[in-house]
């Protein structure tokens, strides 16, 4: 029978993450590669991984994720409240901690939509008189 794990949805910009805890000692894997592998810049394996170092369980627990959608650092953002929700199912004394932290509030900011008109969002043609 397999190990009990724990469970937590992750969001972040237009990139999902489904993030696994097993309170095994273990490494933490991304879509199937190590983490370091699949996050190269260093910022992005910092920033998905802080609730761990946030609440002290580095080396006590085994992380599976499976992240899609969106760009490298939205899906460390996505893969960051994950782990912070699936920690929380863990043990709910780590919340106020991650809380503080800010690692349990949805980053509600996506990309602004083109308008007629425009070039982008709010970029305007230039203005020529003649």
């Amino acid at each position: 029978m397999p190990a009990q794990y724990y469970e937590g949805v992750g969001r972040r910009k237009t990139s999902t993450a489904r993030v696994r805890l097993t309170a095994t000692a273990g490494g933490v894997t991304v879509n199937g590669k190590p983490a370091e592998e699949y996050f190269t810049r260093d910022g992005d394996l910092q920033k998905s991984l802080s609730p761990l170092r946030v609440t002290g369980r580095e080396a006590q627990v085994t992380v599976t994720v499976r992240v899609s959608g969106g760009g490298v650092t939205g899906q460390a953002g996505a893969v960051c409240m994950g782990l912070a929700r699936a920690l929380v199912k863990l043990d709910e004394t780590f919340k106020p901690a991650l809380r503080k932290e800010g690692l349990m509030t949805r980053d509600n900011r996506m990309k602004e939509r083109k308008k007629p008109g425009l070039k982008r969002a709010r970029k305007a043609p230039t203005y020529t008189k003649r």
